[in-house]
């Protein structure tokens, strides 16, 4: 999954879900070591690659 982010998301715009309510979003900053970085608004948040359900681009 990491390479994947990698090679088709980085830098865009994306929303992830994690099941539950919450969908993450925001520009991809960089994905390494099991870790997706997403930036908004200045604030990044960190998400464990291995708890992703689902991603899709922004549109």
């Amino acid at each position: 999954m990491q390479s994947f982010i990698v090679e088709h998301y980085l830098q865009k715009e994306i929303d992830v879900y994690c099941g539950g309510p919450d969908i993450f979003s925001g520009k991809v900053e960089a994905c390494a070591d099991g870790v997706l970085t997403l930036e908004k608004d200045g604030k990044y948040t960190h998400i464990a690659i291995q708890k992703i359900v689902a991603i899709w681009e922004e549109k």
